[in-house]
């Protein structure tokens, strides 16, 4: 049976998600496929490299730094996150913290990543294979926040955050055979999404990416029918969702040390709620 895991990200509260992870390389739970959104995509990296504790450190010591993120990057930049600092300076193999490239793609677990083309809108979900060693630009692309950051460019297309065309890829996993699914997300699950700053984001955006700005008004709805689609799965007893019961007042670029801790820890004991969903089940070793 294949058995996919999907980690919708959420800026630095996605080190629930990455509690979860750990949870995950401390049990030796594999995964048949793996999608990961924003900063979903870099907690997917990681874990399956078997690199626990990687994620933690990034949330909680790297993004305190100003190379990291912080308005004088953005006044310098156009970029409020140094996506180049954080999936490259850091990341690549000469850096202080790489990713360990090899472990990762000799795990034979899938991972895709989720990006939004800026121009046309449209969704592109870079495979593992896709990937080089010391080249991590599909992370940035992913995590490329509209108006917060400039659009990340790969072969001289514009990237904007995955979350603008597919929020919480499902049906992505379903399409990809997986028959059951594991669903990480960053915010609690029993209140629908709200638009928040997306109207304020797209109008920001509109003038140059207009398919862009239309993605940001139907966020908010296309999350929440993903979840309706995961909570239909999870009654027919193929999917579960794991989502922290409280934010602990973490936003998406909250350096709340104190309130990521939390995550994190809720995050390593939601974890334990896995272990009857997998058991038994031929895609988890």
């Amino acid at each position: 049976m294949k058995v996919g895991i999907v980690d919708a990200g959420g800026g630095l509260r996605g080190i629930y998600a990455a509690g979860v992870l750990d949870f995950c390389i401390e049990q030796g739970l594999q995964f048949s496929c793996c999608i990961g959104v924003s900063a979903g995509s870099a907690n997917m990296a990681a874990y399956l490299a078997g690199q626990k504790g990687r994620n933690y450190r990034y949330y909680t010591e790297y993004s305190q730094r100003s190379a990291y993120m912080g308005l004088g990057q953005f006044l310098r930049t156009g970029s409020y996150i140094n996506l180049d600092y954080v999936y490259g300076t850091l990341s690549n193999s000469d850096g202080e913290d790489p990713l360990d490239y090899e472990s990762m793609q000799k795990n034979p677990g899938e991972l895709y990543v989720v990006a939004t083309e800026a121009e046309t809108g449209r969704v592109k979900y870079f495979s593992k294979d896709e990937l080089k060693k010391d080249d991590y630009r599909a992370f940035m692309a992913s995590s490329c926040i509209p108006a917060i950051n400039r659009p990340y460019v790969i072969d001289g297309v514009p990237y904007f955050d995955g979350a603008l065309s597919d929020p919480v890829p499902v049906q992505k996993a379903l399409d990809l055979g997986c028959e059951r699914v594991v669903v990480l997300l960053s915010r609690p699950c029993d209140a629908p999404r709200k638009p928040g700053t997306d109207p304020l984001l797209a109008r920001l955006v509109r003038r140059k990416y207009p398919k862009a700005a239309e993605n940001l008004l139907k966020r908010a709805g296309r999350y929440n029918a993903s979840l309706d689609l995961a909570r239909k799965l999870s009654k027919e007893g193929r999917a579960i969702i794991l989502a922290p019961k409280d934010i602990e007042g973490a936003g998406t670029l909250s350096k709340n040390k104190g309130a990521l801790l939390r995550l994190y820890r809720f995050g390593l004991e939601d974890g334990e709620k896995l272990l009857p969903f997998l058991k038994n089940e031929s895609g988890i070793h």
